[in-house]
């Protein structure tokens, strides 16, 4: 059987991209999570930290259905999102604007600017309601769960070592939770890196880390009057912006991730 695929990229956050509106990779049935790691897998697959599904939805322009690397259905992924929006107008099912459906909802999406097989995207992400902080280290969910600890000097840091202690500590390790290392150059400029489950390593961005990252700085006390953060993870630069007020009894709101995305390439490879 064979598959036309898509590769793109969104700040290094990688992922292959299938239209499926008509069922045929679906129709894999039993089989889909052991194809889809095989697909993923560097160096001996096409290679990607996951793969999304375009499919038909009734009230929306499409639904996105996400899979971690490890082949296991994953929950929301912002860079994911973002890259799904430029696929879509790629192939002429969405023009400048966008609602979809995913895993965790609807979101809308802006197209910023489109330039040749590049974009700049703005996805509207979910209120977070709760944040919880212990210790220094904060626990949220934009989508997918998440921990942001804030450090110094974290290019040295060994992300996987780290990162994987916390996932798979007791607390965490049955539905895993995204690992997130933050350091404030100043009030509205953060740097980051994430170590991701589903993929189980470092990648070079996050949209819902990222998305995390900002509103765990505003509750660390960082913050500037436009709630806007520059986001700069190793594969490029994020903007994550939000609606608060004074306190946190209302959550985060209108809470909006932008940034690049890239198309890289198209093929099709035997199933």
């Amino acid at each position: 059987m064979a598959i036309t695929f898509y590769k793109y990229h969104g700040a290094g956050n990688d992922f292959i991209i299938i239209d499926d509106r008509n069922g045929g990779f679906s129709n894999l049935a039993k089989e889909t999570e052991k194809v889809i790691y095989h697909l993923c897998r560097r160096h001996y697959g096409i290679g990607a930290n996951g793969l999304m599904l375009m499919q038909n939805q009734k009230g929306f322009d499409f639904y996105m259905k996400y899979f971690n690397s490890d082949g296991r259905e994953g929950s929301m992924c912002g860079n994911g999102g973002r890259c799904m929006v430029a696929f879509a107008e790629n192939l002429g099912v969405i023009k400048e604007k966008t609602i979809f459906n995913a895993i965790d909802g609807a979101h809308q999406a802006v197209i910023q600017h489109k330039g040749i097989d590049n974009w700049e995207i703005s996805l509207k992400m979910k209120d977070v309601e709760t944040i919880k902080e212990q210790g220094g280290e904060y626990v949220l969910n934009t989508g997918s769960p998440h921990m942001v600890i804030f450090s110094e000097d974290i290019a040295n840091k060994d992300i996987y070592e780290e990162g994987v202690a916390i996932r798979y500590s007791p607390q965490f390790a049955k539905k895993g939770i995204n690992v997130n290392f933050a350091e404030v150059l100043d009030k509205s400029t953060i740097r980051m890196r994430t170590y991701e489950r589903g993929v189980e390593h470092e990648t070079l961005a996050c949209g819902t880390g990222a998305t995390a990252v900002a509103i765990a700085a505003w509750a660390a006390g960082f913050r500037n009057p436009e709630n806007s953060y520059k986001i700069m993870a190793p594969g490029g630069e994020l903007q994550v912006s939000f609606a608060q007020s004074s306190d946190l009894r209302n959550g985060f709101r209108n809470v909006w991730l932008q940034g690049p995305v890239q198309k890289v390439f198209e093929g099709t490879i035997e199933i």
